[in-house]
């Protein structure tokens, strides 16, 4: 089923994800199920850092803080869903997706810059997230994991917008939406290049 205009629209995204991945992820349940573990673990993970990084932006903090405790209640909620249907958390596998994002991630300019490339980065990861588990949410056939990936697919949509809203708040807008229209063409380029596969959530 492919997503509605209006939430290409909301997420911006480029290139939808080619509906096959869904079909692919049912041949590989443990595995998929494993990735989303370790994405979730990581999107905790990733916050904590920027809170560290910027302690001083008293926003970000506030903002972020509980997004930490959301996304690790995330991963513990897909643990108890392979533990439920006696499979195994595997071992964590390369994020091809989001290491080449990072590779056009600013490393030298201003700290503004910077700034701004990591919070994009974070909603990029969020909208594909958010996408990837709407397809989930339609398209798997157990009913019980289609409602398990909708209430994932609401939290998602959430976390984009805020990393969009945090640095509309320390950046001029214009710049933000210039440089987020940069990354939608980077990371549609960056889908283009990857494999499908049903083991990877991205």
């Amino acid at each position: 089923m492919e997503l509605s205009a209006h939430t290409k629209a909301i997420l911006g995204l480029k290139l939808p994800t080619d509906p096959r991945w869904v079909d692919l992820t049912k041949k590989s349940l443990e595995d998929i199920l494993t990735d989303h573990a370790y994405c979730e673990q990581k999107a905790a993970t990733s916050c904590i850092s920027l809170i560290q990084r910027y302690s001083e932006k008293e926003r970000l903090v506030q903002e972020l803080s509980p997004i930490v405790t959301e996304e690790w209640g995330h991963f513990r909620a897909v643990l108890a869903e392979l533990k439920k249907r006696n499979l195994k958390l595997g071992k964590q596998r390369k994020d091809e997706y989001v290491n080449q994002l990072m590779q056009y991630e600013t490393k030298g300019g201003s700290e503004e810059d910077r700034l701004l490339d990591k919070l994009l980065i974070c909603a990029l990861i969020e909208a594909r997230s958010c996408e990837r588990f709407k397809r989930l949410s339609e398209g798997l056939d157990d009913k019980y994991l289609r409602n398990f990936y909708r209430k994932f697919m609401e939290s998602e949509a959430g976390h984009y917008s805020l990393f969009i809203e945090l640095a509309e708040a320390y950046i001029d807008k214009k710049k933000v939406r210039h440089r987020w229209r940069e990354w939608l063409y980077i990371e549609a380029e960056i889908m283009k290049g990857l494999r499908l596969r049903g083991d990877r959530m991205h």
